[in-house]
């Protein structure tokens, strides 16, 4: 069986597909294009999610994440939904979420807003390239076990065996992947105000409705699970990794209203921004607390560390590069207002 390399082939196509598009936007393309390159991008994800979701249904225990998760006497349903049980298999649903985020965007964007998207996109395409290069480099789920192959695996952790896996982890990842959108059109906005000042709020608006729509139903499944699992008061509900998704959470809450002034009476465009930074970088924080192995948690991702300082490079530099840009591209309006408030005083 070579399904394994044919899935590893399909992610390291798809960070040569971005990385040819980004070359491409910087000599000038067309949106056609773009479309195409994402819409690529999202088909080679998806194989390579199929070839280990096929894996463990066939028992491949060749495959060192299939070993590690999964065993011959697992329910078909929990061999399923053991492709996100672990750290990198969840990391690979990250990315493949990731592109339906994208290729929805491109795809239903009006028209007219086209230049809008196209950055948007682009930006996107960055934070992609970026999680990828995590996948591929220090967490490569299609790892083979050679030349021993084991006859049956480790088994998926037993507090996982529970309903609540099939639904839980991926709805919540859909909003935790989504706040990267409105992150995007915050930096979109800033790297061209002046073109885009007028109806980014807008767009983003109802991008970050269905990531809060898709956070909260996540966050109410995960306490749901973790009631019937341990009971009221329970610390599965209390624990540092369950709440690590309220921290975006609160900020996404703040930024839709932030966004619908924005949007309508044409103001608050510097909290929008800022809460938009500060919502995908608290989702970032979140996955690094959850994947670093930095706190005890009974459905943490405790492993290597070199995979948590990673995440941590990838966090820092999102959050120095966003407010960066806030910052530089903030202070020619800051000092524009200041001095019309100076000349204001004057005049009274």
């Amino acid at each position: 069986m070579i399904l394994a390399e044919c899935g590893l082939f399909c992610l390291i196509t798809s960070i040569f597909v971005l990385l040819h598009l980004l070359d491409q936007s910087r000599i000038g393309t067309t949106f056609q294009i773009l479309r195409r390159h994402i819409v690529l991008h999202g088909i080679l994800l998806a194989i390579a999610s199929l070839t280990l979701w096929y894996a463990f249904y066939i028992n491949d225990f060749s495959v060192w994440y299939v070993a590690n998760h999964s065993s011959i006497d697992l329910p078909l349903l929990y061999r399923i939904c053991a492709f996100w049980g672990g750290h990198e298999g969840s990391l690979l649903l990250w990315c493949l979420l990731q592109s339906f985020w994208m290729i929805a965007i491109v795809m239903l964007e009006p028209y007219v807003y086209q230049k809008l998207t196209f950055r948007v996109c682009l930006i996107l395409s960055v934070i992609a390239l970026g999680f990828e290069s995590y996948l591929l480099l220090v967490s490569n789920p299609f790892l083979r076990i050679l030349p021993e192959i084991p006859l049956n695996g480790i088994d998926l952790n037993p507090l996982l065996q529970d309903p609540g896996l099939v639904s839980h982890p991926p709805i919540l990842y859909m909003g935790y992947v989504g706040t990267s959108v409105s992150y995007a059109y915050a930096l979109a906005y800033l790297t061209n105000r002046a073109c885009f000042s007028s109806h980014w709020a807008d767009r983003a608006k109802s991008w970050t409705r269905l990531s809060w729509a898709f956070l909260s139903l996540g966050i109410i499944l995960g306490s749901w699970w973790a009631y019937r699992e341990l009971g009221w008061g329970g610390w599965w509900f209390w624990d540092p990794v369950e709440n690590a998704s309220l921290m975006p959470w609160l900020c996404l809450t703040a930024l839709i209203h932030s966004l619908v002034l924005s949007s309508k009476q044409k103001s608050h465009h510097d909290w929008s921004v800022n809460l938009s930074i500060a919502t995908f970088c608290l989702s970032l924080l979140g996955t690094f607390i959850v994947r670093s192995g930095i706190v005890v948690s009974v459905h943490s991702f405790a492993t290597d560390p070199t995979r948590g300082l990673f995440l941590l490079g990838l966090l820092a530099t999102a959050t120095l590069v966003s407010f960066g840009l806030a910052y530089v591209y903030r202070q020619p309006h800051l000092a524009d207002r200041q001095t019309k408030h100076m000349l204001k005083t004057k005049l009274l």
